[in-house]
């Protein structure tokens, strides 16, 4: 497993995204980081400006062409280039890119979501060598299918991709949201692949958790001493409290024994060399 802490930031926290920044700067400063963002309250006011509508299955934007031409400019444009700068002033050495760059993200389409894919191998060497070199990448959600197509991949689902990729012990996934809620509407502060499994399957989770429920349990199935966090960015100190207080917001733990779920679509990951701070176990 690697010392790697993965970061999704995402809704209304990129409206107001000072405090989260100034965590991850620091948090830079004791161990590798990658962020990925997700954009969604942009892109939709921009279809709006635009004359188009959103749609969504399962959670997931419905992207047509002109819906990943949009996409594309706000992602991994507009939101990407105003994180890696606020990153920057705050003296980390972000470095900002797409899943297109280099060709970090190959994906493969969902049905009947349009350029809706999902992440199926990582350009690991890339990520790598920007972490070595001290680097802090930040990744706006756009991959190529198998085809060359360009395609959008929800935020939580491109995280989770690359945690898995690197081995990743920690994957955060922060959000304008408390974490799972139960059937009773209460948060749930930890859950298991099977207990999460069983809520999606009831309906008890749904609209957008459905993906991030989807992306932590396939960031962890199969690994053990692995968890996924998913917690609300917008409380003080949240960055901090999600990585160790277990308490705060919902953590979805690997299994015990090595053993892939049926949550685990395998991620490949290509690299070159292992890096200094990837450690084995």
């Amino acid at each position: 497993m690697s010392d790697v802490l993965v970061v999704k930031l995402g809704g209304a926290n990129l409206a107001d995204a000072a405090g989260l920044l100034l965590a991850i700067a620091e948090e830079a400063r004791r161990r590798p980081v990658i962020v990925v963002h997700g954009g969604g309250a942009r892109l939709t006011a921009w279809q709006e400006r635009l004359g188009l509508s959103a749609r969504f299955e399962e959670g997931l934007r419905v992207t047509d062409a002109a819906t990943l031409e949009v996409a594309l400019a706000v992602l991994g444009g507009l939101v990407n280039g105003e994180l890696v700068a606020g990153l920057r002033r705050l003296g980390a050495d972000a470095v900002g890119l797409s899943g297109i760059d280099g060709g970090l993200l190959l994906a493969e389409r969902i049905p009947a979501t349009g350029f809706v894919a999902r992440v199926i191998d990582i350009r690991r060497g890339l990520l790598d060598a920007l972490l070595v070199g001290g680097q802090l990448p930040v990744v706006a959600p756009l991959a190529m299918d198998e085809t060359g197509a360009i395609c959008n991949v929800n935020a939580d689902e491109a995280a989770a991709g690359i945690s898995r990729g690197i081995g990743a012990r920690q994957l955060v996934l922060l959000s304008d949201v408390s974490g799972v809620r139960g059937p009773d509407g209460t948060t749930l502060t930890t859950l298991d692949a099977p207990e999460a499994e069983r809520l999606l399957a009831a309906g008890t989770v749904g609209g957008g958790m459905r993906p991030k429920v989807r992306a932590a349990l396939r960031a962890v199935a199969g690994l053990p001493g692995t968890e996924a966090v998913i917690a609300d960015g917008g409380v003080p100190e949240a960055l901090a409290r999600a990585i160790t207080d277990p308490a705060f917001g919902t953590r979805i733990r690997g299994p015990r024994e090595p053993g892939l779920s049926p949550a685990a679509t395998p991620v490949r990951a290509r690299r070159a060399t292992r890096p200094s701070w990837a450690e084995t176990g």
